[in-house]
């Protein structure tokens, strides 16, 4: 059943949803009330860890000897979520011990690597999903005195195809998705849920006592590490454009470095003290390039050219004609470090790679190459 709460967003008003925690919390509470009444309810009404009530229908109800099986419609609202329109099951059995069990079956992670909000070897279902199923399997054990301790296993038939499209891969979650939320509720074009899985990765790679890592904003410069500067990212991560916070947070963590490794295009914000590099928040490209031309001496035909370039490798190879692309690219890669080392503080050190597609490494902060090495060295141990 769709959820009618909506939240506003810039000037869009946003359908919310609910999350895959929620839908193994609703999927788990009909089977076991079917168990303890041996009537199927036609849906599950719940309280999310928000405080908003949601109701889900439940469908491709089936029950056996001592177990129940039912499904509910993921609903991501109108949030872009993979896993939206998908089903979510609970197979719960009855156990002769009073115990609650929480399990994964197929399409549901695994964990295979420290640092994540479960154990190496359990299921990928985080901590806030097990609390809320465990709350519906412990109210359907207050309905009876004949059945001791329930099992659910929640499955999710598309979830091997779906996890390719999440961060799962890169965290060592294999086989399917993560059962996740912290609130239950989907807050549509949310950042802070790409920021919380950035950070995800960031608590892995320290748990696993790395101490000096790689960021780069996306594809770009993790193919540019691998191929150019010879890293194969084993202590990578992506910041996508929310470098500010990803610093911040790495200063908190307690990393010792961080090499960064950037397009132009993207890394050139900085130089005008931009910390979230989208384009729907700012750009100050163009203003970049014309006052670095300007310092280097360009002249108003080139200036004017900068200012109407459609991607800054254009205006590289306008640079590079004028003769003056090597002081202007050092101008802004000073500038550039200047900011990061600004705002990374004096407890996280970090230098800077920037490079072009048609130029390869434009320019990098002086510590640059001392990180590179120490990342090659230690990929080799």
């Amino acid at each position: 059943m769709q959820l009618e709460h909506y939240i506003h967003v810039g000037r869009n008003r946003l359908r919310c949803g609910y999350t895959t925690g929620t839908c193994a919390a609703a999927a788990s509470r009909g089977a076991a009330e079917f168990l303890v009444t041996g009537t199927w309810p036609g849906a599950i009404t719940l309280e999310t860890p928000a405080g908003i009530v949601v109701t889900l229908e439940l469908l491709h109800c089936t029950h056996g000897v001592g177990w129940a099986s039912c499904a509910v419609v993921k609903d991501g609202g109108d949030d872009p979520d993979v896993t939206h329109g998908t089903l979510i099951f609970a197979r719960v059995e009855v156990l002769d011990a009073p115990d609650i069990v929480i399990d994964g079956g197929f399409g549901v992670g695994r964990i295979t690597r420290a640092g994540l909000d479960q154990d190496i070897g359990q299921a990928a279902i985080n901590s806030v999903p097990r609390r809320m199923i465990g709350q519906q399997l412990e109210w359907a054990l207050e309905k009876t005195n004949t059945i001791q301790g329930l099992k659910t296993v929640i499955s999710v038939p598309e979830g091997e195809k779906l996890a390719k499209k999440t961060f799962n891969p890169r965290l060592g979650i294999v086989g399917g998705i993560s059962i996740l939320g912290t609130s239950g509720i989907v807050r549509p074009m949310s950042e802070e849920a790409l920021i919380a899985s950035q950070n995800i990765e960031l608590d892995m790679l320290y748990a696993t006592g790395a101490r000096h890592i790689v960021l780069t904003p996306g594809n770009y410069g993790a193919n540019f590490c691998n191929m150019t500067l010879g890293l194969d990212m084993t202590h990578g991560a992506s910041c996508s454009n929310f470098l500010g916070v990803t610093l911040d947070y790495c200063a908190m963590v307690g990393f010792e470095s961080v090499l960064l490794v950037g397009h132009l295009g993207k890394l050139i914000k900085v130089a005008a003290g931009i910390f979230n590099t989208h384009s729907k928040v700012a750009d100050g490209r163009r203003e970049v390039l014309v006052t670095h031309g300007a310092l280097c001496g360009g002249d108003g035909a080139l200036l004017q050219a900068l200012f109407h370039a459609i991607t800054t490798d254009e205006a590289v190879e306008l640079l590079e004609k004028a003769g003056i692309l090597q002081p202007v690219v050092n101008g802004i890669v000073h500038e550039i470090e200047t900011n990061l080392k600004r705002r990374a503080g004096d407890d996280l050190a970090i230098e800077v790679v920037v490079f072009s597609n048609q130029h390869g490494i434009l320019g990098k902060s002086e510590g640059a190459d001392g990180l590179i090495v120490r990342h090659q060295k230690e990929e080799r141990i």
